[in-house]
Protein backbone atom coordinates (compact mmCIF):
# COMPACT_ATOMS: atom_id res chain seq x y z
CA UNK A 1 0.00 0.00 0.00
CA UNK A 2 1.22 3.46 -0.92
CA UNK A 3 0.22 7.09 -0.54
CA UNK A 4 1.09 10.40 -2.16
CA UNK A 5 1.85 13.56 -0.22
CA UNK A 6 2.09 17.07 -1.64
CA UNK A 7 3.71 20.13 -0.13
CA UNK A 8 2.59 23.14 -2.16
CA UNK A 9 4.75 26.15 -1.38
CA UNK A 10 5.13 29.52 -3.02
CA UNK A 11 8.41 28.47 -4.63
CA UNK A 12 7.74 24.87 -5.73
CA UNK A 13 5.58 21.78 -5.45
CA UNK A 14 7.11 18.81 -3.63
CA UNK A 15 5.55 15.37 -4.03
CA UNK A 16 6.36 12.15 -2.20
CA UNK A 17 5.42 8.50 -2.72
CA UNK A 18 5.47 6.60 0.58
CA UNK A 19 5.23 2.90 1.36
CA UNK A 20 2.61 2.78 4.12
CA UNK A 21 3.83 -0.56 5.45
CA UNK A 22 7.49 0.39 5.90
CA UNK A 23 6.74 4.09 6.52
CA UNK A 24 9.57 5.00 4.15
CA UNK A 25 9.50 7.22 1.06
CA UNK A 26 10.05 5.51 -2.28
CA UNK A 27 10.57 8.73 -4.18
CA UNK A 28 10.45 12.50 -3.58
CA UNK A 29 10.41 15.07 -6.39
CA UNK A 30 10.17 18.82 -6.80
CA UNK A 31 8.59 20.79 -9.62
CA UNK A 32 9.44 23.16 -11.20
CA UNK A 33 13.24 23.08 -10.97
CA UNK A 34 13.34 26.89 -10.75
CA UNK A 35 11.33 28.87 -8.22
CA UNK A 36 7.72 29.66 -9.07
CA UNK A 37 6.93 33.20 -10.08
CA UNK A 38 5.39 35.56 -7.53
CA UNK A 39 3.74 38.58 -9.11
CA UNK A 40 3.92 41.93 -7.33
CA UNK A 41 1.68 44.43 -9.17
CA UNK A 42 2.31 47.00 -6.43
CA UNK A 43 4.80 47.39 -3.58
CA UNK A 44 3.99 44.93 -0.82
CA UNK A 45 1.72 42.80 -2.98
CA UNK A 46 2.31 39.10 -3.73
CA UNK A 47 0.06 37.01 -5.97
CA UNK A 48 0.07 33.65 -7.71
CA UNK A 49 -2.36 31.99 -10.10
CA UNK A 50 -4.06 29.00 -8.39
CA UNK A 51 -4.37 27.24 -11.73
CA UNK A 52 -0.57 27.36 -12.00
CA UNK A 53 -0.36 25.47 -8.70
CA UNK A 54 -2.62 22.81 -10.17
CA UNK A 55 -0.72 22.50 -13.45
CA UNK A 56 2.57 22.23 -11.57
CA UNK A 57 1.08 19.67 -9.16
CA UNK A 58 0.02 17.59 -12.16
CA UNK A 59 3.55 17.75 -13.58
CA UNK A 60 5.05 16.89 -10.19
CA UNK A 61 2.79 13.84 -9.98
CA UNK A 62 3.80 12.65 -13.44
CA UNK A 63 7.45 13.04 -12.45
CA UNK A 64 6.83 11.19 -9.19
CA UNK A 65 5.13 8.21 -10.84
CA UNK A 66 7.42 8.01 -13.85
CA UNK A 67 9.02 4.58 -13.95
CA UNK A 68 6.80 3.12 -11.22
CA UNK A 69 5.26 -0.27 -11.89
CA UNK A 70 1.50 -0.43 -12.44
CA UNK A 71 1.18 -2.55 -9.32
CA UNK A 72 2.56 0.35 -7.26
CA UNK A 73 0.30 2.98 -8.84
CA UNK A 74 -2.75 0.73 -8.46
CA UNK A 75 -1.93 0.29 -4.76
CA UNK A 76 -2.02 4.04 -3.97
CA UNK A 77 -4.65 4.32 -1.23
CA UNK A 78 -4.86 8.03 -0.50
CA UNK A 79 -3.47 11.54 -0.76
CA UNK A 80 -2.32 14.07 1.83
CA UNK A 81 -1.95 17.79 1.14
CA UNK A 82 0.24 20.41 2.80
CA UNK A 83 0.04 23.96 1.48
CA UNK A 84 1.29 27.52 1.87
CA UNK A 85 -0.74 29.13 4.64
CA UNK A 86 -2.93 32.25 4.76
CA UNK A 87 -3.56 32.58 1.01
CA UNK A 88 -6.93 33.65 -0.38
CA UNK A 89 -8.55 31.88 -3.33
CA UNK A 90 -11.94 33.09 -4.58
CA UNK A 91 -14.36 31.06 -6.69
CA UNK A 92 -17.57 32.08 -8.45
CA UNK A 93 -20.74 29.96 -8.46
CA UNK A 94 -19.37 27.99 -11.44
CA UNK A 95 -16.26 27.04 -9.51
CA UNK A 96 -14.00 29.30 -11.55
CA UNK A 97 -11.16 31.33 -10.01
CA UNK A 98 -12.06 35.03 -9.87
CA UNK A 99 -8.63 36.60 -9.37
CA UNK A 100 -5.03 35.63 -8.58
CA UNK A 101 -4.52 34.32 -5.07
CA UNK A 102 -3.35 36.90 -2.55
CA UNK A 103 -0.66 34.78 -0.88
CA UNK A 104 0.88 34.64 2.57
CA UNK A 105 3.58 37.31 2.13
CA UNK A 106 1.25 39.94 0.64
CA UNK A 107 0.94 42.90 3.03
CA UNK A 108 -1.87 44.94 1.47
CA UNK A 109 -4.52 43.90 4.01
CA UNK A 110 -2.91 45.26 7.18
CA UNK A 111 -5.25 48.26 7.40
CA UNK A 112 -8.24 46.05 6.52
CA UNK A 113 -7.34 43.81 9.46
CA UNK A 114 -6.98 46.82 11.73
CA UNK A 115 -10.49 47.98 10.76
CA UNK A 116 -11.94 44.54 11.44
CA UNK A 117 -10.19 44.41 14.84
CA UNK A 118 -11.62 47.79 15.78
CA UNK A 119 -15.13 46.67 14.85
CA UNK A 120 -14.86 43.33 16.69
CA UNK A 121 -12.92 44.58 19.71
CA UNK A 122 -9.46 43.34 20.57
CA UNK A 123 -10.61 41.45 23.68
CA UNK A 124 -13.08 39.33 21.72
CA UNK A 125 -10.51 38.75 18.99
CA UNK A 126 -7.99 37.32 21.44
CA UNK A 127 -10.60 35.41 23.46
CA UNK A 128 -12.26 33.74 20.46
CA UNK A 129 -9.81 33.90 17.55
CA UNK A 130 -6.56 33.86 19.61
CA UNK A 131 -5.31 36.58 17.25
CA UNK A 132 -6.18 39.94 15.80
CA UNK A 133 -7.34 39.73 12.16
CA UNK A 134 -3.94 41.08 11.12
CA UNK A 135 -2.95 40.44 7.53
CA UNK A 136 -4.47 36.98 7.34
CA UNK A 137 -7.02 35.42 5.00
CA UNK A 138 -10.11 37.08 6.47
CA UNK A 139 -8.47 40.50 6.21
CA UNK A 140 -7.43 39.80 2.62
CA UNK A 141 -11.03 39.01 1.83
CA UNK A 142 -12.11 42.31 3.40
CA UNK A 143 -9.56 44.10 1.21
CA UNK A 144 -11.15 42.55 -1.88
CA UNK A 145 -14.61 43.61 -0.70
CA UNK A 146 -13.47 47.18 -0.13
CA UNK A 147 -11.24 47.59 -3.18
CA UNK A 148 -12.58 45.20 -5.83
CA UNK A 149 -16.37 45.31 -5.42
CA UNK A 150 -16.90 43.88 -8.90
CA UNK A 151 -14.98 40.75 -7.82
CA UNK A 152 -16.66 40.62 -4.42
CA UNK A 153 -20.13 40.53 -5.95
CA UNK A 154 -19.21 37.36 -7.86
CA UNK A 155 -17.75 35.45 -4.89
CA UNK A 156 -19.45 32.18 -4.04
CA UNK A 157 -16.67 30.54 -2.01
CA UNK A 158 -13.48 31.70 -0.31
CA UNK A 159 -10.79 29.09 0.10
CA UNK A 160 -7.26 28.49 1.26
CA UNK A 161 -4.68 27.17 -1.22
CA UNK A 162 -5.01 23.59 0.04
CA UNK A 163 -8.81 23.77 -0.19
CA UNK A 164 -8.49 24.77 -3.84
CA UNK A 165 -6.20 21.87 -4.70
CA UNK A 166 -8.46 19.38 -2.93
CA UNK A 167 -11.36 20.85 -4.92
CA UNK A 168 -9.44 20.36 -8.18
CA UNK A 169 -8.91 16.72 -7.27
CA UNK A 170 -12.37 15.89 -5.92
CA UNK A 171 -14.85 18.52 -7.10
CA UNK A 172 -15.77 18.97 -3.41
CA UNK A 173 -15.42 22.38 -1.74
CA UNK A 174 -14.31 21.76 1.84
CA UNK A 175 -11.97 23.13 4.50
CA UNK A 176 -10.71 22.20 7.99
CA UNK A 177 -10.68 23.75 11.48
CA UNK A 178 -6.90 24.11 11.24
CA UNK A 179 -7.29 25.89 7.90
CA UNK A 180 -9.96 28.27 9.12
CA UNK A 181 -7.91 29.07 12.21
CA UNK A 182 -4.96 30.17 10.06
CA UNK A 183 -7.30 32.56 8.24
CA UNK A 184 -8.51 33.90 11.65
CA UNK A 185 -11.90 32.43 10.79
CA UNK A 186 -12.24 29.86 13.61
CA UNK A 187 -13.98 30.52 16.94
CA UNK A 188 -12.04 28.60 19.58
CA UNK A 189 -14.63 29.34 22.25
CA UNK A 190 -17.52 27.84 20.28
CA UNK A 191 -15.36 25.37 18.34
CA UNK A 192 -16.88 26.36 15.01
CA UNK A 193 -16.52 28.83 12.15
CA UNK A 194 -16.19 32.36 13.53
CA UNK A 195 -19.60 33.57 12.41
CA UNK A 196 -19.49 36.48 14.88
CA UNK A 197 -16.63 37.94 12.82
CA UNK A 198 -18.09 37.48 9.36
CA UNK A 199 -19.78 40.87 9.14
CA UNK A 200 -16.52 42.63 9.97
CA UNK A 201 -14.84 40.74 7.13
CA UNK A 202 -17.74 41.07 4.69
CA UNK A 203 -18.18 37.28 4.58
CA UNK A 204 -21.55 35.65 3.95
CA UNK A 205 -22.12 32.28 5.61
CA UNK A 206 -22.47 30.37 2.34
CA UNK A 207 -18.97 31.48 1.29
CA UNK A 208 -17.30 29.26 3.90
CA UNK A 209 -16.71 25.70 2.61
CA UNK A 210 -18.00 22.65 4.45
CA UNK A 211 -15.75 21.95 7.44
CA UNK A 212 -14.10 18.50 7.56
CA UNK A 213 -11.76 16.98 10.14
CA UNK A 214 -8.07 17.35 9.33
CA UNK A 215 -7.73 13.56 9.31
CA UNK A 216 -10.75 12.35 7.36
CA UNK A 217 -11.81 11.27 3.91
CA UNK A 218 -12.40 14.75 2.52
CA UNK A 219 -13.47 13.76 -1.00
CA UNK A 220 -12.50 11.31 -3.71
CA UNK A 221 -10.39 11.83 -6.83
CA UNK A 222 -12.65 12.30 -9.84
CA UNK A 223 -12.28 10.52 -13.16
CA UNK A 224 -11.05 13.73 -14.82
CA UNK A 225 -8.47 14.51 -12.09
CA UNK A 226 -7.31 10.87 -12.00
CA UNK A 227 -6.62 10.99 -15.74
CA UNK A 228 -4.61 14.21 -15.37
CA UNK A 229 -2.63 12.98 -12.38
CA UNK A 230 -2.18 9.37 -13.43
CA UNK A 231 -3.54 8.01 -10.12
CA UNK A 232 -6.44 5.62 -9.42
CA UNK A 233 -9.91 7.15 -9.64
CA UNK A 234 -11.82 7.29 -6.35
CA UNK A 235 -8.92 7.36 -3.90
CA UNK A 236 -9.59 9.70 -0.95
CA UNK A 237 -7.98 12.95 0.11
CA UNK A 238 -7.19 11.84 3.67
CA UNK A 239 -5.42 14.82 5.19
CA UNK A 240 -4.95 18.55 4.67
CA UNK A 241 -3.06 21.16 6.68
CA UNK A 242 -1.03 24.34 6.32
CA UNK A 243 2.68 23.90 5.75
CA UNK A 244 3.87 24.93 9.21
CA UNK A 245 1.57 22.69 11.30
CA UNK A 246 2.32 19.98 8.74
CA UNK A 247 6.07 20.56 9.05
CA UNK A 248 5.84 20.25 12.83
CA UNK A 249 3.83 17.03 12.49
CA UNK A 250 6.28 15.64 9.94
CA UNK A 251 9.17 16.24 12.35
CA UNK A 252 7.26 14.53 15.17
CA UNK A 253 6.28 17.68 17.09
CA UNK A 254 2.84 16.63 18.33
CA UNK A 255 2.82 17.16 22.09
CA UNK A 256 3.09 20.21 24.33
CA UNK A 257 6.60 21.61 24.64
CA UNK A 258 7.90 20.28 21.32
CA UNK A 259 9.45 22.82 18.93
CA UNK A 260 9.76 22.63 15.14
CA UNK A 261 11.44 25.07 12.80
CA UNK A 262 11.96 25.67 9.12
CA UNK A 263 14.15 28.05 7.17
CA UNK A 264 12.61 28.09 3.71
CA UNK A 265 11.38 31.13 1.81
CA UNK A 266 10.09 32.28 5.17
CA UNK A 267 11.50 31.33 8.56
CA UNK A 268 9.25 29.73 11.15
CA UNK A 269 9.47 28.52 14.72
CA UNK A 270 6.42 26.53 15.80
CA UNK A 271 5.84 25.59 19.44
CA UNK A 272 3.17 22.99 20.25
CA UNK A 273 0.93 23.88 23.21
CA UNK A 274 -1.85 22.04 25.07
CA UNK A 275 -3.54 25.31 25.91
CA UNK A 276 -4.76 28.34 24.01
CA UNK A 277 -2.19 31.13 23.96
CA UNK A 278 -2.27 34.61 22.47
CA UNK A 279 0.12 37.53 22.23
CA UNK A 280 -1.45 40.93 23.05
CA UNK A 281 1.07 42.56 20.68
CA UNK A 282 0.35 40.04 17.88
CA UNK A 283 4.04 39.37 17.31
CA UNK A 284 3.34 35.65 17.22
CA UNK A 285 0.12 33.89 16.29
CA UNK A 286 -1.68 30.80 17.52
CA UNK A 287 -3.50 28.32 15.32
CA UNK A 288 -5.16 24.94 15.68
CA UNK A 289 -2.52 22.23 15.38
CA UNK A 290 -3.13 19.21 13.15
CA UNK A 291 -4.25 17.14 16.16
CA UNK A 292 -6.60 19.84 17.49
CA UNK A 293 -10.03 18.60 18.56
CA UNK A 294 -12.85 19.90 20.72
CA UNK A 295 -11.71 17.71 23.65
CA UNK A 296 -7.97 18.17 23.06
CA UNK A 297 -7.34 21.75 22.04
CA UNK A 298 -3.78 21.42 20.80
CA UNK A 299 -2.49 24.68 19.34
CA UNK A 300 0.67 25.89 17.70
CA UNK A 301 2.36 29.17 18.63
CA UNK A 302 3.86 30.33 15.36
CA UNK A 303 6.64 32.82 14.87
CA UNK A 304 7.04 33.76 11.21
CA UNK A 305 9.84 35.75 9.59
CA UNK A 306 8.82 36.53 6.01
CA UNK A 307 12.32 37.39 4.86
CA UNK A 308 14.49 34.31 5.42
CA UNK A 309 15.52 32.05 2.56
CA UNK A 310 14.13 34.75 0.27
CA UNK A 311 16.99 37.04 1.41
CA UNK A 312 19.65 34.40 0.82
CA UNK A 313 18.17 33.62 -2.61
CA UNK A 314 18.31 37.34 -3.45
CA UNK A 315 21.96 37.50 -2.35
CA UNK A 316 22.78 34.53 -4.55
CA UNK A 317 20.96 35.90 -7.59
CA UNK A 318 22.00 39.54 -7.25
CA UNK A 319 25.32 39.75 -5.41
CA UNK A 320 26.86 36.32 -5.98
CA UNK A 321 25.97 34.46 -9.17
CA UNK A 322 22.80 32.47 -9.79
CA UNK A 323 24.96 29.55 -10.92
CA UNK A 324 27.04 29.37 -7.73
CA UNK A 325 26.01 26.48 -5.42
CA UNK A 326 24.83 27.44 -1.95
CA UNK A 327 27.52 25.15 -0.51
CA UNK A 328 30.20 27.29 -2.17
CA UNK A 329 28.67 30.43 -0.67
CA UNK A 330 28.77 28.69 2.73
CA UNK A 331 32.44 27.83 2.28
CA UNK A 332 33.32 31.42 1.43
CA UNK A 333 31.23 32.78 4.31
CA UNK A 334 32.92 30.42 6.78
CA UNK A 335 36.24 32.25 6.17
CA UNK A 336 34.72 35.48 7.54
CA UNK A 337 34.76 36.10 11.33
CA UNK A 338 31.61 35.93 13.47
CA UNK A 339 29.81 39.25 13.13
CA UNK A 340 30.92 39.73 9.51
CA UNK A 341 33.36 42.44 10.63
CA UNK A 342 30.53 44.84 11.40
CA UNK A 343 28.44 44.30 8.24
CA UNK A 344 24.75 43.99 9.15
CA UNK A 345 21.86 42.68 7.04
CA UNK A 346 18.24 42.98 8.11
CA UNK A 347 16.24 40.34 6.19
CA UNK A 348 12.81 42.02 6.36
CA UNK A 349 12.23 42.60 2.65
CA UNK A 350 9.37 40.20 1.94
CA UNK A 351 6.33 42.11 3.17
CA UNK A 352 5.03 43.26 6.54
CA UNK A 353 6.60 41.41 9.47
CA UNK A 354 4.23 40.38 12.24
CA UNK A 355 6.90 40.23 14.92
CA UNK A 356 7.80 43.84 14.07
CA UNK A 357 4.25 45.07 14.58
CA UNK A 358 3.29 44.49 10.91
CA UNK A 359 5.88 47.04 9.79
CA UNK A 360 7.24 46.66 6.27
CA UNK A 361 10.80 47.64 7.12
CA UNK A 362 12.42 46.32 3.97
CA UNK A 363 15.72 44.46 3.80
CA UNK A 364 18.62 46.73 4.70
CA UNK A 365 22.43 46.60 4.64
CA UNK A 366 24.35 48.67 7.16
CA UNK A 367 27.97 49.56 7.96
CA UNK A 368 29.49 48.73 4.58
CA UNK A 369 33.26 49.25 4.63
CA UNK A 370 34.28 49.74 1.00
CA UNK A 371 37.88 48.83 1.77
CA UNK A 372 37.20 45.63 3.71
CA UNK A 373 33.88 44.01 2.93
CA UNK A 374 33.65 41.46 0.13
CA UNK A 375 30.94 39.26 -1.33
CA UNK A 376 31.82 36.65 1.28
CA UNK A 377 31.06 39.19 4.02
CA UNK A 378 27.61 39.70 2.47
CA UNK A 379 27.01 35.93 2.38
CA UNK A 380 27.86 35.57 6.07
CA UNK A 381 25.98 38.72 7.11
CA UNK A 382 22.89 37.41 5.31
CA UNK A 383 23.03 34.04 7.10
CA UNK A 384 23.68 35.76 10.42
CA UNK A 385 20.93 38.32 9.80
CA UNK A 386 18.32 35.63 9.23
CA UNK A 387 19.57 33.61 12.22
CA UNK A 388 19.50 36.71 14.43
CA UNK A 389 15.90 37.37 13.37
CA UNK A 390 15.05 33.82 14.57
CA UNK A 391 16.69 34.58 17.93
CA UNK A 392 14.88 37.93 18.17
CA UNK A 393 11.54 36.21 17.56
CA UNK A 394 12.25 33.38 19.97
CA UNK A 395 12.83 35.93 22.70
CA UNK A 396 9.17 36.85 22.16
CA UNK A 397 8.12 33.19 22.44
CA UNK A 398 9.99 32.93 25.73
CA UNK A 399 8.13 36.00 27.04
CA UNK A 400 4.85 34.18 26.35
CA UNK A 401 5.88 31.06 28.24
CA UNK A 402 7.06 28.88 25.36
CA UNK A 403 10.08 26.89 26.50
CA UNK A 404 12.89 26.56 23.98
CA UNK A 405 14.33 23.08 24.41
CA UNK A 406 15.47 20.83 21.60
CA UNK A 407 14.48 22.19 18.22
CA UNK A 408 13.59 19.88 15.33
CA UNK A 409 14.18 21.00 11.76
CA UNK A 410 14.14 19.43 8.33
CA UNK A 411 17.50 19.04 6.62
CA UNK A 412 16.39 20.64 3.37
CA UNK A 413 16.56 24.40 3.96
CA UNK A 414 18.66 27.08 5.67
CA UNK A 415 19.30 24.73 8.58
CA UNK A 416 21.74 22.89 6.30
CA UNK A 417 24.04 25.87 6.81
CA UNK A 418 26.44 25.27 9.71
CA UNK A 419 26.80 29.03 10.14
CA UNK A 420 23.06 29.63 10.35
CA UNK A 421 22.36 26.71 12.69
CA UNK A 422 25.33 27.41 14.97
CA UNK A 423 24.27 31.03 15.51
CA UNK A 424 20.83 29.96 16.75
CA UNK A 425 22.04 26.98 18.76
CA UNK A 426 24.84 28.90 20.48
CA UNK A 427 22.87 32.01 21.42
CA UNK A 428 19.79 30.09 22.66
CA UNK A 429 21.84 27.27 24.18
CA UNK A 430 19.71 24.60 22.54
CA UNK A 431 20.35 21.52 20.43
CA UNK A 432 18.99 21.48 16.88
CA UNK A 433 18.11 18.05 15.50
CA UNK A 434 18.19 17.89 11.70
CA UNK A 435 15.80 15.23 10.53
CA UNK A 436 15.62 13.64 7.10
CA UNK A 437 12.04 14.23 6.09
CA UNK A 438 9.96 16.72 4.14
CA UNK A 439 6.48 18.16 4.41
CA UNK A 440 5.43 16.08 1.42
CA UNK A 441 6.58 12.87 3.13
CA UNK A 442 4.73 13.85 6.32
CA UNK A 443 1.54 14.57 4.38
CA UNK A 444 1.80 11.17 2.71
CA UNK A 445 2.39 9.41 6.05
CA UNK A 446 -0.70 11.10 7.52
CA UNK A 447 -2.83 9.04 5.14
CA UNK A 448 -2.05 5.91 7.17
CA UNK A 449 -3.48 7.52 10.31
CA UNK A 450 -6.76 8.49 8.62
CA UNK A 451 -7.17 5.04 7.06
CA UNK A 452 -6.39 3.26 10.34
CA UNK A 453 -3.27 1.58 8.98
CA UNK A 454 -1.31 3.06 11.90
CA UNK A 455 -2.85 3.11 15.37
CA UNK A 456 -1.68 6.61 16.27
CA UNK A 457 -0.45 9.76 14.62
CA UNK A 458 2.90 9.37 16.36
CA UNK A 459 3.25 5.89 14.86
CA UNK A 460 2.28 7.25 11.44
CA UNK A 461 5.11 9.81 11.66
CA UNK A 462 7.71 7.27 12.82
CA UNK A 463 10.64 6.09 10.76
CA UNK A 464 12.40 9.42 10.26
CA UNK A 465 16.19 9.38 10.13
CA UNK A 466 18.08 11.93 12.20
CA UNK A 467 20.83 13.36 10.03
CA UNK A 468 22.81 15.22 12.68
CA UNK A 469 22.56 17.34 15.81
CA UNK A 470 23.86 20.92 16.02
CA UNK A 471 25.12 21.65 19.52
CA UNK A 472 25.98 25.04 21.04
CA UNK A 473 29.50 26.35 20.51
CA UNK A 474 29.86 27.45 24.10
CA UNK A 475 33.40 28.71 23.60
CA UNK A 476 32.13 31.17 20.96
CA UNK A 477 28.91 32.21 22.66
CA UNK A 478 30.21 35.64 23.70
CA UNK A 479 31.23 36.42 20.12
CA UNK A 480 27.81 35.36 18.85
CA UNK A 481 26.06 37.44 21.53
CA UNK A 482 28.15 40.52 20.71
CA UNK A 483 27.32 40.20 17.02
CA UNK A 484 23.63 39.62 17.84
CA UNK A 485 23.42 42.65 20.11
CA UNK A 486 25.00 44.84 17.40
CA UNK A 487 22.41 43.54 14.93
CA UNK A 488 19.57 44.00 17.43
CA UNK A 489 20.60 47.59 18.20
CA UNK A 490 20.68 48.37 14.49
CA UNK A 491 17.20 46.88 14.04
CA UNK A 492 15.68 48.72 16.98
CA UNK A 493 17.17 52.03 15.82
CA UNK A 494 15.44 51.55 12.47
CA UNK A 495 12.15 50.63 14.15
CA UNK A 496 11.97 53.96 16.01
Amino acid sequence: MYSIGYDVGSSSIKAALVDLETNQPLKVVQYPSTEMRIDSPQHGWAEQDPETWWSYLVEATKLLLKGQENSVVDAIKGIGISYQMHGLVLLDKNGEVLRPSIIWCDSRAVSSGDQAAEELGENDCFACLLNLPGNFTGSKFKWVKDNEPEIYEKVDKLMLPGDFLAYKMTGEITTTPSGLSEGILWDFKKDQSAEFAFDAYGIKNHMIPKVMDTFSEQGYVTKVAAAELGVPEGIPICYRAGDQPNNAMSLGALEAGEIAATGGTSGVVYGVMDRMISDPQSRINSFAHVNYSSDKQMTGALLCINGAGSLYRWVRQTIADVTIPYVEMENEASKIPIGSEGLILLPFGNGAERMLGNKDLGAQISNIDLNRHTKAHVYRAALEGVAFSFVYGMEVLKELGVKIGTMKAGNDNLFQSQIFSSVISSILDCNIELIETTGAVGAAKAVSHTLGIKDSLAEAMSGNKMDKTITPQTEKKEEYLKAYNNWKNDLEQKLK
